[in-house]
C-alpha cells in the first residue's frame, strides 16, 4: 500500500469483505454492484464503507478504475505486474487489457517537457465489442452500372 494511503488504511471486516467480493469479480464492477453482491451473501457493509474501500484501493495502486457510459467508476483488482489501460465494450461491458506502453512513453515525455513530476494519468478507451457490434451494412449502391448495347454494323 502507497506511503499516502497506509495511514488511512484500517484493516477491518468490512474492508476485507469488500476486498474479498472484488477479487471474485472476473470484469470491472460498480461499488453498488458490489454492495448489492455483498448482501446477497449476507455480508452486513455500507455502501459508504464499499465506496470508501474503494477509494483507498485506487489510491494505494490495489484496483484499476475506468468510467462506464454514464459516468459511474468502476472497479478491477490491478494486476500484480501493475498498472493497466483497458478497452471497455459499452454494451456489455467487456474489458480487455492493451499494450499500452506508447501511452505511458507519451505521458512520461509530456511530463518531462512540462516539468512535472509524480503525474497520474487516466486513459479511457470505451466502444462496442465484436459481439456487440451492430451488423455490418450492407455497402451503398452506387449509380447504376451501364449495359453494353451491341454496336451496330
Amino acid at each position: 500500500m502507497h506511503e499516502r494511503t497506509r495511514a488511512e488504511w484500517r484493516a477491518t471486516r468490512q474492508r476485507a469483505a469488500v476486498l474479498r467480493a472484488l477479487h471474485l469479480h472476473d470484469t470491472f464492477v460498480s461499488a453498488q454492484s458490489l454492495h448489492a453482491a455483498l448482501a446477497a451473501d449476507g455480508v452486513t457493509v455500507g455502501l459508504t464503507t464499499v465506496y470508501r474501500t474503494l477509494r483507498l484501493l485506487a489510491a494505494s495502486g490495489h484496483v484499476d478504475v475506468v468510467r462506464d457510459s454514464a459516468g459511474e467508476r468502476l472497479y478491477r483488482p490491478r494486476p500484480d505486474d501493475g498498472h493497466r489501460h483497458y478497452a471497455v465494450c459499452r454494451e456489455c461491458g467487456l474489458s480487455l487489457a492493451v499494450d499500452s506502453d506508447e501511452v505511458e512513453r507519451w505521458v512520461a515525455r509530456i511530463a518531462r517537457d512540462i516539468g512535472f513530476h509524480a503525474v497520474d494519468h487516466t486513459v479511457e478507451l470505451t466502444g462496442l465489442c465484436e459481439r456487440c457490434r451492430p451488423p455490418m451494412s450492407r455497402p451503398a449502391a452506387g449509380p447504376p452500372a451501364r449495359r453494353r448495347t451491341p454496336s451496330a454494323g
